[in-house]
């Protein structure tokens, strides 16, 4: 019980990799609060298989909302006395090219992924974390935002392309985001770090295929293996580890 007690906020807790980091820091005893935009009564239920103690509550929320992200973070410290955990993870993705991108793809893409972190992490730590002196923000990137995008393509063998630019761009500012919150709120307490995925089996990838030639794991990630790293930076042990991006990514990004 490594975070025993702590509360986590996690966004796209509903399935993939926010539902795996939802049960992963459930399972070393935090309570903790699911945000999506669907329902996420299915996750609930496995925390409660996987740790009966670990209390959970939900909000179908829509993050692009700021009004909406102000409440839930105000409702949960009402709740819990306290906010410890924040995992900034939900995102779109698109696969378009430069030339296909519109301005409605591309502002989605970056008010979902990085202008929403952006105001959560601002709420939970102004006054929560301020006030109490810790906190532990963890932001989900991507290899995309390091190497420019990943390369699949579809079931049927044609190609997709790589993500978008609008991922790969909010993706690569989360990562930047990321360092500069460090430098502001390390003497309060605070840290913050960023996990950046490489191809990873999800909703989001599950009508896609990846050469994994240029791996030295030659397989997909799992949502586990990412919210596992997730757990370290949640913990106490990550206190001396602030603005880190840690790739997961099979080796894909060695560099």
């Amino acid at each position: 019980m490594r975070i025993e007690n702590h509360v986590a906020i996690v966004t796209g807790a509903s399935r993939g990799i926010g539902a795996a980091c939802a049960k992963v820091l459930a399972r070393e005893g935090a309570h903790v609060v699911l945000v999506d935009l669907h329902s996420c009564e299915e996750t609930k239920t496995q925390i409660e298989a996987i740790n009966p103690r670990a209390k959970t509550s939900l909000y179908e929320v829509d993050i692009r909302d700021r009004n909406a992200i102000q409440k839930l973070v105000d409702d949960t410290f009402e709740q819990f006395g306290r906010i410890d955990i924040l995992v900034n993870n939900a995102g779109t993705a698109s696969r378009l090219s430069l030339e296909e991108t519109t301005e409605e793809v591309w502002n989605r893409d970056l008010d979902t992924n990085l202008k929403a972190a952006f105001f959560l992490t601002q709420s939970v730590i102004y006054p929560y974390m301020k006030e109490q002196q810790y906190g532990r923000i963890v932001n989900i990137s991507s290899i995309s935002g390091i190497i420019g995008g990943l390369v699949s393509s579809s079931d049927q063998g044609t190609a997709t392309g790589r993500s978008g630019p609008g991922y790969a761009a909010s993706k690569g500012g989360i990562i930047a985001l990321t360092k500069w919150i460090a430098k502001e709120v390390g003497p309060l307490g605070i840290v913050c770090n960023s996990v950046a995925p490489g191809a990873v089996e999800t909703e989001l990838t599950k009508c896609a295929s990846y050469n994994l030639d240029n791996q030295v794991i030659k397989r997909m990630g799992s949502p586990e293996d990412i919210a596992e790293a997730v757990l370290y930076f949640s913990s106490k042990e990550a206190g001396y580890t602030t603005g880190e991006v840690l790739k997961v990514c099979g080796g894909a990004a060695i560099g």
